[in-house]
């Protein structure tokens, strides 16, 4: 820390730290402010504006005067005239040329300028990149069918802390139109932040002084309308969208000043059908046969309101052309306000419910038939009303200085960042009952008739439908409150040096660095539970009467239309009418899982760098890029609880005012280091033709929400026995990756060709595991003593995480665009396009689907493609695009928990217009899911075995846009 000190005060000294004090003035919790006013820093980010290639000095060499990669990209930057969607594509075509590592780009004319809801939906127009559609919004991303766990992801060259729980980032959290610029860095350097196996998105922010004019204004403000929200409960048909965002610059352009705001409001519509999983055992039916069971379905209509704003400050001083001291901050708050309700038909499997006429899938899981309980077994056609309202923020701030004297080069960054996410999370069941009200209340005997149809809705109906819509025998069996709770908090320091070489013939120059980073994630689970689950334990709380103002019959439109109706309930509501509030807390007695599943992970990075820059000429022609090597130091333990039993532990009271003493603090955690060497090399073989070759070892660190180390035990013939799930001691996701590449550019930057391969080979995959006789001290965990034998019980089971053997990953990936290429009024249209191809060796078994199945990577479709075509004519710009991913794995699956299913292929269309009608206004128009495109997954590889079907609507927005 001493060092750490010293190096920040020899670094920020004459930074002039009272120009941060308009961040600080800001109003408290709102911590607001971006970042790319402080430019990312070259040898972190990589990320170079034009004012900063153009402040890069041009190389002398014996050969003579020759111009850097960063001169060339400032001056192609600079004849750049056109307006639009071709101006946005011809800035990307020259960012991607002039880099040294493979990267795509995407930039915005100017602040506000890119036409997506979020910057996750403007990363899926570059190639190999896709996202995962949640609610509706694209929010994770997949690069080269690698999930957001493999992907790092920063923001002015500062690592982003998560509101995901995981490592991954949630990039529906970033206003688009906060954010200036964006880069997908396929292949690594030396000098780029560890954690990109897939890739490292960068994003970027304005920087005030790079503004076209003293004093900038832009104001938007659009409305918005969803085409299903009168079909769902709970949902509003409008909403919309407001930002405003100013740069002035000051000081004879020696001072910068760039505020932002962004506002989103909109209805949360989403209607789904819902098959859940089978157990993967087999049942013999009354007919004879064999089959597979599942748990159940749901028919659920999941509306409400979400609300996103955005807040961007940042300082900007350049008091000489050598030195500048920025300060800047980002803050984003959403909050999604998500209701569901419907019916869930529960426990199929289990011998709890009669099965008649089954109709089985293709491995005999079954898709169809009647099942029906007489009221004595766990079976119900349950009334759900939950409630998924969550909380997210991120604030990421920071202060840089750069100085650039003759040939040395240096910047340094300290910065603060942090992440919130808070889901309720309430499960509200009610069922049927004869004698409600009465001493022992008897759940009535049901039935339902259903048949699903793969990826469409299918269809269901039960006996006697008026049952679940009268109040006279619907009651509340059970009101479920399990918060998810998550605090993600990063302090980091980077500092490099970099010195020109403008005599040398083969290097430009060289750059040594040095990043520190102590990283802490909490996870906190609370519980609250009245009653049960069909009204078995009557000791937790007998089923409640809905009161008539708590419930309200609703009944299904448009594609599901036919469906029962059901009430939607209001479950705090109902509690309050018995005069019963709901207070969630950790429950160390009866929901030990509440203190288990919270703890902590503190992870400390410590990064020294070297890297040399290359610019030589081989065989006539010139060769740039860079080649170099990374260390990397890390450290990770995690601290939570370990049930030790017996009463071997030491007191520890819960929210309720329990004291155990059969559970003792556990730390448990690792320490590892790896070197990492990386090049790219870039051939120039005509001043339009180029060929990339790029090598590296990199590494992405394991999910931190699976090195936890919490436990719970039990004990059997004299062995403990620890489950969990998670490991502290997990090794990270190494990997090793090649690729190679073709590019060809067209005059004046208005289009480009490109095509590459690429081929990663990644040791390891993160799974569950469970180890036999396993020998819990030599991993730091304590084996308590049995107290027949007064020694230690034997080992056991340990149900953990490990690193399981890895696999490969390659792919083709293919780009076009072009612009200007009719004449005439025709001169305006271009078009976009990317295709991507990967596959993998990797595979995962999974019996959710009933039978024994292989489902691929995590993230990876086979195919990958986006289309645009745009129209730039004086004051009218217009713009089609379409998304398409084939099938993919993940664990977002839509029901009681996540599950890993197979996500069906989309196409996603999406339209923007807009008209000047002076230098000042503008008119928008946008809808995007033009075709309503619906989430389909299954389970397995069996289409037939429905997992989760879900609509989310059109949504249009029309408004004006201001510029001063």
């Amino acid at each position: 820390m001493i060092l750490k000190r010293n190096v920040m005060a020899l670094a920020l000294a004459s930074a002039g730290l009272c120009f941060t004090v308009g961040i600080h003035a800001a109003p408290a919790g709102t911590d607001n402010a971006t970042g790319s006013a402080a430019p990312a820093p070259t040898g972190q980010d990589a990320q170079t504006t034009a004012q900063q290639s153009a402040d890069k000095k041009t190389s002398d060499k014996s050969s003579g005067e020759k111009t850097t990669q960063q001169a060339q990209l400032a001056k192609s930057l600079s004849t750049i005239t056109v307006t639009g969607y071709n101006q946005g594509m011809e800035k990307s075509i020259d960012y991607q040329r002039y880099a040294d590592t493979i990267q795509n780009v995407i930039t915005s004319a100017d602040i506000g300028g890119l036409p997506d809801q979020s910057i996750a939906d403007a990363l899926t127009r570059l190639p190999g990149v896709s996202a995962e559609r949640i609610a509706g919004q694209a929010s994770q991303i997949n690069i080269r069918g690698l999930s957001g766990n493999f992907i790092q992801t920063t923001l002015n060259g500062r690592e982003q802390p998560s509101t995901s729980g995981s490592n991954y980032i949630q990039f529906d959290q970033y206003p688009s139109e906060l954010i200036n610029m964006a880069t997908v860095y396929k292949s690594s350097q030396a000098s780029l932040v560890t954690g990109g196996v897939g890739g490292t998105i960068g994003m970027q922010t304005a920087n005030p002084l790079d503004a076209p004019k003293e004093q900038n204004l832009n104001v938007d403000a659009r409305g918005s309308y969803n085409s299903r929200a009168n079909d769902v409960a709970g949902a509003n048909t409008t909403g919309y969208r407001l930002s405003a965002a100013y740069q002035g610059k000051f000081l004879d352009n020696t001072l910068g000043v760039g505020l932002g705001v962004a506002q989103m409001y909109q209805p949360h519509v989403a209607e789904q059908f819902v098959g859940e999983a089978s157990d993967g055992n087999l049942t013999t039916l009354s007919d004879g046969r064999k089959a597979y069971l599942t748990q159940g379905l749901q028919l659920q209509q999941n509306g409400g309101t979400e609300r996103r704003t955005g807040e961007i400050a940042t300082v900007v001083w350049k008091p000489t052309d050598e030195l500048q001291i920025s300060g800047d901050a980002f803050y984003s708050k959403f909050k999604n306000n998500s209701f569901g309700y419907g019916f869930r038909t529960q426990n199929i499997y289990g011998s709890n419910a009669q099965v008649s006429n089954a109709v089985l899938g293709p491995f005999g899981t079954m898709t169809g038939g009647t099942v029906s309980g007489n009221g004595s077994t766990q079976f119900s056609n349950e009334t759900t009303a939950d409630n998924y309202t969550t909380n997210t923020s991120v604030f990421s701030s920071g202060i840089n200085a750069k100085w650039n004297h003759d040939r040395w080069h240096i910047d340094a960054d300290v910065s603060l960042s942090r992440a919130s996410s808070n889901e309720i999370n309430v499960d509200t069941t009610a069922d049927p009952y004869s004698g409600l009200g009465a001493a022992s209340p008897q759940l009535m005997a049901q039935s339902a008739t259903y048949q699903l149809r793969g990826r469409q809705i299918g269809s269901v109906s039960y006996a006697n439908p008026g049952q679940y819509t009268d109040l006279s025998k619907m009651g509340l069996s059970r009101y479920g409150v399990y918060p998810y709770i998550y605090h993600d908090k990063m302090k980091a320091f980077r500092t490099s040096v970099k010195y020109d070489l403008p005599n040398s013939s083969w290097l430009s120059a060289l750059e040594a660095g040095v990043y520190m980073n102590n990283h802490t994630y909490n996870a906190d689970r609370e519980v609250y539970v009245y009653g049960s689950e069909w009204g078995t334990d009557k000791t937790n709380g007998l089923p409640l009467s809905i009161p008539s103002s708590a419930a309200k019959v609703t009944c299904w439109k448009g594609n599901f239309s036919g469906l029962p109706c059901f009430l939607q309930l209001n479950g705090s509501a109902i509690l309050a009418a018995h005069g019963i509030t709901a207070n969630p807390v950790k429950d160390i007695h009866n929901n030990s899982w509440s203190m288990i599943q919270s703890g902590q992970v503190d992870e400390k990075t410590r990064d020294l760098f070297f890297m040399a820059d290359i610019d030589a000429q081989v065989f006539g022609h010139e060769l740039t890029g860079n080649a170099g090597v990374r260390y990397s130091h890390q450290s990770q333990y995690s601290h939570g609880l370990q049930q030790v039993g017996n009463g071997a532990g030491v007191p520890i009271t819960d929210g309720n005012g329990y004291t155990s003493t059969d559970y003792a603090p556990l730390t448990v955690g690792k320490t590892y280091s790896d070197w990492l060497p990386s090049m790219n090399l870039v051939y120039h073989g005509t001043d339009d033709d180029q060929v990339r070759f790029s090598a590296a070892k990199v590494l992405a660190r394991a999910p931190i929400n699976q090195m936890m180390a919490g436990s719970g035990s039990w004990v059997s013939s004299g062995q403990y026995n620890v489950w969990g799930g998670t490991s502290p001691l997990l090794d990270p996701l190494r990997a090793t990756q090649y690729d190679l590449g073709y590019e060809h550019y067209f005059d004046d930057s208005t289009g480009a060709i490109s095509a590459g391969v690429f081929y990663k080979k990644i040791k390891s995959f993160i799974q569950a595991v469970t180890y036999h006789n396993f020998d819990f001290a030599s991993a730091g965990i304590t084996v308590p003593t049995d107290p027949t034998t007064g020694k230690p019980y034997l080992n056991g089971d340990y149900q953990t995480a490990y690193n399981a053997k890895g696999g490969e990953v390659r792919g083709l990936e293919l780009s076009f665009s072009k612009n200007g290429f009719l004449p005439g009024m025709w001169k305006g249209l271009g078009v976009q396009g990317n295709f991507a191809l990967t596959s993998s060796t990797v595979s995962n078994p999974t019996n959710l689907g009933g039978a024994i199945s292989s489902i691929g990577l995590p993230g990876l479709s086979k195919r990958v493609a986006s289309l645009a075509v745009f129209y730039d004519n004086g004051p009218f710009s217009a713009r089609v695009s379409g998304n398409y991913r084939s099938k993919f794995a993940s664990d977002t699956q839509m029901s009681v928990t996540n599950q890993m299913v197979t996500f069906a292929a989309e196409t996603v269309y999406d339209f923007q217009a807009s008209y000047e009608i002076s230098k000042q206004w503008k008119v928008v128009y946008q809808m995007l899911n033009i075709n309503d495109q619906p989430t389909r997954t299954y389970f397995g590889s069996d289409p037939s075995q429905t997992g989760t079907i879900q609509y989310f609507g059109r949504t249009s927005y029309l408004g004006v846009e201001f510029k001063l």
